[in-house]
């Protein structure tokens, strides 16, 4: 690299030179170009002071200087060039001596002009220059050949604090699975005694965020062994054939370091399945993956190399490369569930948060539903904030509390302002909410009920399963599409009008329905069938372009009638357990108002038609968080969306 430095600042040494010597060149400054019947003229009227004749290039001095009409500038020498005339010289001579000219002289015409000369070889100098350095750097890339094809894999550093398992929380049994090829690789004696294979391939398969690539890191630092790192992106490039050539390179690094570990990550961008895009089969991504599947299981054996890739899209990869002897192993890390939650949160905490005595990590694990590994590791990360933000020694319960509701839904927006009809409408739009939750069967426990705006919405009513729900029944989500009508049914027996609170509430309830329907088979009428939601889709096309309409239009029509009686049904129900509780709710609201929040215990006093202990800190309530314009209200907990 030295060395190519040298070269290159040698070089722009001497065109910088170059440049200095041709600027030091006298210019013809305040010359003009003018006709030779212009000279003739005015060198018989005596306008000229010295003419010099060069060939037939002449030039010369006025005797007082000229301007020029167009940029009014002083002109003070001149140039043309004269036709063919043997007579010139006798000519301009005659002037002299006839007094007209003051001086003359005759030269022989230039040979060597360096301006010209350097004006014309100039660029092809620096041509030569810049192709002399980027030869010089392809050679030092190697073979003297061009290094776009070497592949970009980044080693393991020994300085680099290694990741291992216990770093790892949440996915027991794909730790177990993977567990198996670090053994292998520290002993293989052990399994080839008995005649077994080291697995060519592991593909990690899960939704984003869930420690696939943490985990690759993790084998990587349990084995002990060279460790290649590359994304499925750094194959692509602009240039034909170099994601296969980057694939041969990065095959024969592992060779040569064998027994290692190649970790491809995201291997959808060059794995995806062939001939569903528009470059055909001489597609560059269709090149890479046609090399990568001969690296894996051609010919020639990789022993001693194991990939292991990520992925969040199974679906997309071609078949080829799923097949056993490429990647023998699928291990799915799939989100953890209440007790892998709860072990994610202590590897988070434990030794890095101080904790407040209060805190409570199962309380936080069950109240995270869904929340993949990458969400409680913000989710930890923000109390810390609000919990700094607040000057505490330690993040207290109220903090987690409040990330989880910041992470959920957005920031509180206490400085925006709405009437106090508009406050008044969404503390009943949420007490519809609850009081249908805790009335219906089938339904979570209610957590939390508040009117605090946060993100979009002006409130929200939470409820959290007891435990995570792997089967979700039609009870179940016949009780979600009534508690979704809830908060509209409130609005209008209340007020007597409608408002754009429960847009979002319908939409949910009517998605639910349709799903119902058309996937779950829950209809009396049209009975177990599939009418084509969340049915096979394209890999490349997309799904709103790719999707085939199968049902004819009398099914479609029933499916129509069969969707709107769902909903029609559960609104019915959700009406009458409103009726019927009427006082309840009106209590509900009206605590809002003064709360603006609620829990499940305040919840339950009020539905038993007990009274709320004063809040505390004192009895003057925090004024409630007001927003100007219409709901949006979500109503229930996005993240307990029906599977």
């Amino acid at each position: 690299m030295n060395s190519m430095m040298k070269s290159v600042l040698v070089w722009l040494g001497i065109i910088a030179l170059l440049v200095l010597a041709f600027r030091q060149i006298p210019q013809n400054s305040r010359q003009i170009e003018i006709p030779f019947s212009t000279f003739y003229t005015e060198g018989v009227g005596g306008k000229y002071k010295s003419v010099t004749l060069s060939g037939f290039d002449v030039e010369g001095t006025y005797k007082q200087p000229e301007k020029n009409g167009k940029t009014g500038e002083v002109i003070e020498k001149f140039r043309t060039v004269a036709p063919p005339m043997q007579d010139l010289g006798k000519v301009i001579l005659s002037w002299k001596t006839e007094g007209q000219l003051d001086e003359f002289k005759a030269a022989k015409p230039s040979e060597n002009n360096f301006a010209y000369v350097l004006m014309f070889w100039a660029p092809l100098l620096v041509f030569v220059v810049l192709w002399f350095v980027f030869m010089r750097q392809a050679q030092m890339g190697g073979n003297k050949a061009l290094s776009f094809g070497k592949a970009r894999a980044k080693g393991l550093s020994s300085s680099a604090k290694r990741v291992t398992f216990a770093d790892v929380a949440g996915c027991d049994e794909a730790k177990e699975e993977l567990k198996e090829i670090v053994e292998f690789l520290k002993d293989p004696a052990k399994f080839v005694k008995l005649g077994g294979k080291i697995p060519k391939g592991v593909l990690l398969m899960g939704p984003p965020g869930t420690g696939k690539t943490l985990l690759a890191r993790a084998i990587a630092g349990e084995a002990k062994v060279q460790f290649f790192s590359i994304s499925g992106s750094d194959f692509v490039e602009m240039f034909v054939g170099v994601g296969a050539s980057r694939v041969r390179d990065l095959f024969e690094q592992a060779k040569k370091s064998a027994p290692c570990i190649v970790f491809i990550d995201e291997i959808d961008a060059v794995g995806r399945h062939r001939g569903a895009g528009l470059g055909g089969g001489h597609d560059e991504r269709e090149q890479t993956l046609n090399q990568l599947l001969v690296e894996m299981d051609g010919f020639e054996g990789n022993e001693g190399v194991i990939l292991i890739a990520a992925t969040n899209r199974p679906d997309v990869l071609d078949p080829a490369l799923l097949r056993p002897g490429r990647f023998d192993r699928r291990v799915v890390v799939d989100r953890p569930d209440v007790k892998g939650r709860h072990e994610i949160l202590k590897v988070h905490t434990t030794d890095k948060i101080p904790l407040s005595p209060d805190v409570d990590l199962e309380v936080i694990a069950r109240g995270t539903p869904g929340f993949a590994g990458a969400d409680l590791a913000n989710l930890c990360n923000e109390a810390a904030l609000t919990a700094a933000r607040g000057s505490k020694k330690w993040v207290e319960m109220a903090d987690f509390e409040n990330a989880k509701d910041k992470v959920y839904m957005g920031a509180e927006r206490r400085s925006l302002v709405m009437t106090e009809a508009d406050k008044r409408i969404t503390a009943y739009h949420e007490a519809g909410h609850t009081v249908v939750a805790h009335v219906v069967p089938d339904s979570d426990p209610l957590h939390k009920v508040t009117i605090i705006p946060r993100g979009r919405a002006l409130g929200v009513t939470w409820q959290l399963p007891v435990t995570d729900r792997y089967n979700t029944t039609r009870d179940y989500m016949e009780s979600r599409i009534a508690i979704a009508m809830g908060g509209r049914i409130a609005e209008e027996i209340f007020f007597n009008q409608l408002s754009t609170g429960a847009a979002n509430d319908i939409q949910q309830a009517t998605e639910m329905a349709r799903s119902m329907v058309t996937e779950f088979g829950m209809s009396d009428k049209l009975g177990p069938l599939n009418f084509g939601g969340g049915g096979n889709h394209e890999v490349f096309l997309g799904r709103d372009f790719a999707q085939h309409r199968e049902i004819s239009e009398d099914t479609a029509r029933l499916i129509d009638v069969e969707v709107q009686e769902f909903v029609l049904r559960n609104y019915r129900r959700a009406k009458a357990a409103i009726e019927s509780h009427r006082d309840q709710l009106v209590t509900i609201a009206e605590a809002l108002l003064v709360r603006e929040t609620l829990d499940g215990n305040d919840i339950d006093i009020l539905m038993k038609g007990g009274t709320l202990p004063p809040p505390k800190g004192g009895g003057s309530p925090t004024a409630p968080a007001t927003v100007e314009g219409p709901s949006t209200d979500p109503g229930l907990n996005p993240a307990l969306k029906p599977a």
